[in-house]
């Protein structure tokens, strides 16, 4: 039986990790407190450890896991930029979920981008209170408008087809372009230019955090909505509120934020909220914070699930190439032993 410690367990994970794990013989340890420098005894015993995407693994968290016999980081998340691949390189190995369910984060963007534009979160209140009057509730057309998509990935894909959908022009921004996709590629530059709605869905990596900044604000047209379900620190939160508060953004529809990791996936209710800048965005009336829940469908928790005990399997037992390994040779044809079919190390 393959022991995992399990960190950052919420209820709605236990099911279906539950259900893959014994039927391939992996017992899951599960741990409300989030993976650190201070939790990370709680691996004792365990070959692996799976993580989520506010868990700390960084260098000293990897060469104590290292040191306690932990010899994988199982993501259960696409994202892994909160792990240092060069520590863990030729100690321990590190899969993730590359593709759980894009349409879920995909349609989230759409149902947050609908639900500004049309109101329907203001009128829900109101009716609530049987408020019927409309004043205020204006809003726009989607049909006509430009849309700028930042990383056509799979779930950047999906939301350009959504978009079509709805009779939009697209335009989309990626350092690496897909190839025969229809999709019509322009600078960064003329996306911000041009785009009445953008929308990321970039990883977050050196080059692309804080790519919303002051000076890209200042390029976009008035009025402009950004939504972003894919990392908080691809936007810069201070230029945001600057840019809102100038009335050059028009709205925000956010899913993640920058400084969400002792925030998100807990019950602050009770509790006066020590971040200013969350509690400055969510007091304005043409801002929606959901709390990072664009993954949260029942076919995503499912995927997530049997694709990350899959991978514990294939890496953990026997010598099989496990297709979700990452490294941080990753990407680099010439000195990746992934694109040769062979482990990573």
């Amino acid at each position: 039986m393959i022991q995992i410690a399990f960190y950052d367990a919420k209820a709605y994970d236990k099911p279906s990790f539950e259900k893959y794990g014994a039927e391939q013989g992996v017992c899951f340890r599960f741990l409300e407190t989030k993976l650190n420098e201070d939790t990370v005894e709680l691996a004792r015993d365990c070959q692996g450890v799976c993580v989520f995407v506010n868990d700390t693994v960084s260098a000293p968290v990897i060469e104590r896991l290292y040191e306690l016999g932990v010899r994988l980081i199982a993501l259960r998340s696409a994202g892994y930029n909160n792990v240092d691949l060069s520590a863990a390189f030729g100690k321990i190995h590190v899969v993730h979920v590359p593709a759980y369910s894009p349409y879920a984060v995909a349609e989230h963007a759409m149902a947050l981008l609908l639900t500004s534009v049309r109101r329907i979160h203001k009128a829900y209140n109101r009716t609530r209170e049987f408020n019927f009057s409309l004043s205020g509730l204006t809003g726009f057309d989607l049909h006509g408008k430009t849309v700028g998509v930042i990383g056509t990935g799979k779930i950047g894909r999906i939301f350009v087809d959504i978009c079509r959908g709805f009779g939009m022009k697209v335009l989309a921004y990626d350092a690496f372009p897909a190839k025969d996709s229809g999709i019509e590629y322009v600078s960064l530059e003329e996306l911000f230019e041009s785009s009445h709605i953008i929308s990321l869905h970039c990883p977050l990596t050196e080059d692309t955090r804080h790519m919303i900044n002051a000076a890209a604000i200042e390029k976009m047209r008035k009025g402009v909505v950004i939504i972003n379900t894919s990392r908080g620190a691809l936007v810069d939160t201070e230029a945001l509120l600057k840019g809102i508060k100038a009335r050059k953004v028009g709205a925000a529809c956010l899913d993640v934020y920058e400084e969400e990791g002792d925030i998100f996936f807990e019950d602050r209710s009770g509790h006066i909220l020590n971040d200013e800048q969350l509690a400055r965005l969510i007091s304005m009336p043409n801002v929606i914070v959901t709390s990072h829940q664009a993954f949260l469908t029942e076919e995503a928790l499912n995927n997530i699930a049997q694709t990350t005990v899959n991978n514990i399997v294939t890496c953990l037992n026997g010598d099989g190439v496990c297709q979700n390994e990452l490294c941080y040779h990753c990407g680099n044809i010439q000195s990746c032993k992934k694109e040769r079919k062979e482990k990573c190390f």
